[in-house]
């Protein structure tokens, strides 16, 4: 039984455990086949989101994303002798700013994506995802 299924007890909770098995089903079919996200590297800011994409993927709902990926988080700390890096940190030590709100989620992927484009443009953006 997974984790989904065993917390769906009363109906109403099993009406909304329903929804969100049908939304992430429609959700990550999308992602497939508008974006060829299971064939294309990605990255996250560190495994949090990778590992949580994956334990969503219940009921059915195939995983969206390709095996390859890599963590920029780790790909930034390396790149430049860093102990730990998170985002708002690795933006000012970039000289970039944070635009939006910390954690909200296409806020951060914005800031992501400006780390990654700099990692690339130095050459520091590992050749082999993981």
């Amino acid at each position: 039984m997974s984790s989904l299924s065993a917390s769906c007890t009363s109906p109403l909770a099993k009406k909304l455990c329903h929804l969100f098995v049908k939304c992430s089903r429609e959700a990550c079919d999308l992602l497939r086949a508008e974006y060829h996200t299971d064939s294309r590297p990605w990255a996250s800011w560190g495994d949090y989101d990778r590992r949580q994409i994956q334990r969503q993927a219940v009921g059915g709902v195939r995983f969206p994303f390709s095996a390859r990926h890599t963590n920029a988080k780790r790909a930034y700390a390396e790149a430049y002798s860093l102990r730990k890096a998170g985002m708002a940190q690795a933006l000012a030590h970039a000289g970039l700013p944070l635009e939006g709100a910390h954690h909200r989620g296409a806020d951060d992927a914005w800031n992501i994506a400006a780390l990654v484009a700099q990692l690339v443009s130095e050459g520091h953006w590992p050749q082999d995802p993981t």
